[in-house]
């Protein structure tokens, strides 16, 4: 069997598919990689379905030594030098490691999360049916120690015509993201202040939300409570403090802080990316329709 056995893990790494759909019901949230393009990518590249389990390193200083048997990688997302032996080999693109080489990642230039795929996979028992790791609920495999053999699964599928991908690099200034109004703009006094604000991205943030600082949102009724709702990934919570928070994919799947608005899902992995101190600006992608000043509950 071949294995990745864990020499070093940096700040965090998790194994992660594309989750657990269908169980919000039960309590038990969606969670999955928390950039589903790169981990997609990373995949494709190898000839891995898609919901093969990747490991998601977040900020580098990963380190894996490849035991019993060849096998075929890639690394994908923030870019942190990747490199076999010392020896650099480049992201997005699918390289050969030998039995006994280590596998190992520095710190990013730009981004936050890459993805290190194996051809086969990381066949860890899943959980829930899924090998995500869920941070807020500790639903999951759990994250992945110094020490850890992971082994490698079966592989499948045939190899792509491209050994390597174009894709973009991570921006590393100001990130705009597309934004629905709604549905709970109207608990604010003034709903625009949203898009019209710089905001910055904090140092309090994770799988479970984005903390994003600026000039406060105030709502229209800080006397009134509202009732949990369901929350979604993406979603803008406000708490009372006016300083929003985008949740990730391991947000709780109900809340009471009112949603002014939801990210689109295609930039929710654009978020994934932002770094602490990154400029935030958001826009809306549909027209906002005025409150009549009255509570809709």
């Amino acid at each position: 069997m071949i294995t990745l056995e864990v020499l070093r893990t940096g700040p965090l790494a998790l194994l992660e598919d594309l989750g657990r759909p269908g169980l919000a019901h039960v309590g038990v949230t969606h969670s999955g990689a928390a950039d589903r393009g790169a981990h997609r990518l990373a995949n494709r590249l190898v000839a891995n379905p898609d919901d093969r389990a990747t490991v998601e390193i977040t900020m580098g200083g990963f380190a894996a030594r490849v035991q019993g048997g060849d096998v075929d990688i890639a690394v994908t997302g923030a870019d942190a030098d990747p490199a076999v032996g010392g020896i650099p080999f480049g992201t997005n693109s699918v390289h050969r490691v030998r039995a006994g080489e280590v596998v190992s990642l520095g710190v990013p230039h730009a981004g936050v999360r890459s993805y290190l795929a194996v051809r086969g996979g990381i066949d860890v028992e899943p959980v829930l049916g899924s090998r995500s790791y869920d941070t807020m609920s500790g639903i999951g495999p759990r994250p992945v120690r110094a020490g850890d053999v992971l082994p490698v699964g079966t592989p499948s599928g045939r190899y792509p015509e491209l050994d390597q991908a174009p894709v973009a690099a991570i921006a590393a200034g100001r990130i705009e993201l597309r934004v629905v109004p709604g549905p709970r703009d109207n608990w604010f006094a003034v709903p625009d202040a949203l898009v019209h604000t710089e905001w910055v991205a904090t140092d309090r943030s994770d799988r479970v939300g984005m903390r994003l600082s600026g000039l406060p949102l105030t709502y229209r009724w800080p006397d009134r409570q509202l009732p949990s709702e369901g929350a979604t990934r993406g979603a803008i919570q406000v708490p009372p403090n006016g300083q929003p928070v985008i949740l990730g994919p391991d947000h709780p799947v109900t809340g009471g802080y009112p949603v002014i608005g939801v990210v689109t899902d295609a930039d929710t992995d654009t978020v994934a990316q932002i770094r602490a101190g990154q400029s935030v600006r958001l826009r809306w992608t549909a027209p906002r329709i005025p409150a009549d000043g009255s509570p809709d509950w």
